[in-house]
């Protein structure tokens, strides 16, 4: 698109999914774009590393999608990125226990929710009571798809937890165990004791329904820069935009309450709209001299957010473990490990072992950590007992995700009452929790708000 066909400037600050999401649906409107990131590389949460003892690419921590991210495929298919993270047919979802039990819940190619129904049915890691309890989730997941999941997760009363619905709903202690608890965890990033459970009714209703390639995983086969940074960033350029790393951002807005641009080291950037899409413990960065008081609000609210932690162990070993892609573990202080040959190759054998919500774990020295995440693969994992390790290395990302804890401050809107100043990222009100999808919904919501207002 020609210069002289351009609707305006924008201007994104932050490479995360959010942003890089915001700035290429801008792009395509017709923008000229610019994306500031204030680090070396993008991605945010999504970020990789080259570990300095075996050379590989190392995603900064595991992440899962699903076939209901609807807007991550969405933004996956326009930047080119979407068959590198394939889904599978249905979900087959492989769990073991510290015991050494291992059962796989398979659902059947039968329409939602009654492939969950089916699967949970005949999933011989549950006993008979606790396969009928599913059927009371069903009847929830029924009603999401006449109301809108949206609207069935606004029903729930926003004092309950997770586990308060769970129990509200007559789940058994088997199937929390070996269902609900990892799904919590991996989705919320947060205990069910403590997270909020309209978010997680949400994702349950969106996961199990109306398309059977809902529940369906997708692992990528790159590491995660390369599934969303890279495309996303020769998408932008394509269309004229500019990507700019190490490159921090202060936002300029004048006395009429109106966005003028951005301030950096190199000068001062003018543009009609900027998009901030930093995370929400980031935000107070963006005003050098305080937040101006038509955005006070949303600061402070910003500021009130508590975190949530997640501890990543990837583990170099001598030979194969998991019998599949991903397992997920009943119990225990990690949740899911992950098989990552898909994308170091056959003759890598590293694993990354996810624990969500790891407030018990993220303070430990690394030595502890990576002795526990090894303990519990050789309790569940018969097949780790012959295994050594060759290399262990922890990541911590103690402020991984915001916190869903009920009584939290509001989310903001993708609006705000500064003029051409628009918010984006998962910690926005998308009702979603901090997932890839909430991020990538997030930078549609925001642009979709100044092409409107235009």
């Amino acid at each position: 698109m020609s210069q002289t066909n351009r609707r305006g400037t924008a201007i994104v600050i932050g490479a995360g999914v959010a942003g890089l999401s915001a700035a290429v649906r801008l792009a395509d409107a017709g923008f000229a774009v610019t994306v500031l990131e204030r680090a070396p590389r993008g991605g945010g949460r999504t970020s990789v590393f080259t570990d300095r003892e075996t050379g590989e690419r190392v995603d900064n921590g595991q992440h899962v999608l699903f076939g209901c991210y609807r807007e991550t495929y969405a933004f996956l298919d326009r930047i080119g990125a979407a068959h590198l993270a394939p889904l599978q047919p249905r979900l087959s979802l492989a769990m073991a226990r510290e015991d050494g039990r291992q059962f796989t819940l398979t659902c059947p190619d039968v329409r939602p929710p009654w492939h969950l129904v089916a699967g949970v049915m005949r999933w011989r890691a549950l006993s008979f009571i606790d396969r009928l309890a599913i059927l009371r989730v069903g009847a929830v997941i029924q009603r999401a798809r006449r109301h809108g999941a949206s609207a069935v997760a606004r029903e729930v009363p926003q004092d309950w937890t997770v586990s308060q619905w769970l129990a509200a709903h007559g789940q058994t202690r088997g199937l929390c165990e070996w269902l609900w608890h990892p799904l919590a965890f991996a989705a919320l990033n947060q205990s069910p004791d403590v997270a909020a459970a309209a978010p997680f009714v949400r994702v349950v209703a969106e996961l199990f329904g109306p398309r059977i390639e809902d529940s369906a995983v997708g692992l990528a086969r790159v590491p995660l820069d390369e599934l969303f940074v890279t495309p996303a960033v020769r998408a932008i350029e394509s269309l004229g935009g500019t990507v700019r790393f190490k490159t921090e951002a202060h936002v300029i807005v004048g006395d009429d309450a109106r966005v003028r641009g951005v301030r950096t080291a190199d000068g001062d950037i003018t543009a009609d709209v900027v998009v901030s899409a930093v995370p929400w413990f980031a935000f107070g960065d963006l005003w050098p001299s305080g937040p101006p008081p038509a955005i006070a609000d949303v600061a402070a609210r910003a500021s009130q957010m508590d975190s949530s932690p997640i501890v990543t162990v990837n583990l170099w070993l001598d030979g194969p473990v998991l019998p599949q892609p991903f397992v997920g573990f009943a119990g225990g202080p990690m949740h899911w490990a992950f098989d990552k040959r898909a994308i170091v190759g056959e003759s890598a054998q590293h694993l990354s072992i996810v624990s969500s919500g790891a407030i018990d774990l993220v303070n430990q020295d690394n030595a502890a950590i990576a002795a526990a995440a090894v303990a519990q693969l050789s309790s569940a994992l018969p097949e780790m007992r012959a295994r050594r390790v060759l290399r262990s290395v922890v990541v911590r990302e103690h402020r991984a995700s915001f916190s869903l804890a009920p009584g939290g401050p509001v989310r903001p809107s993708a609006t705000t009452p500064i003029a051409g100043f628009y918010l984006a990222g998962d910690w926005t009100n998308t009702e979603l929790p901090a997932t890839i999808e909430g991020a990538a919904l997030s930078g549609r919501i925001a642009a979709d708000a100044i092409v409107a207002a235009l």
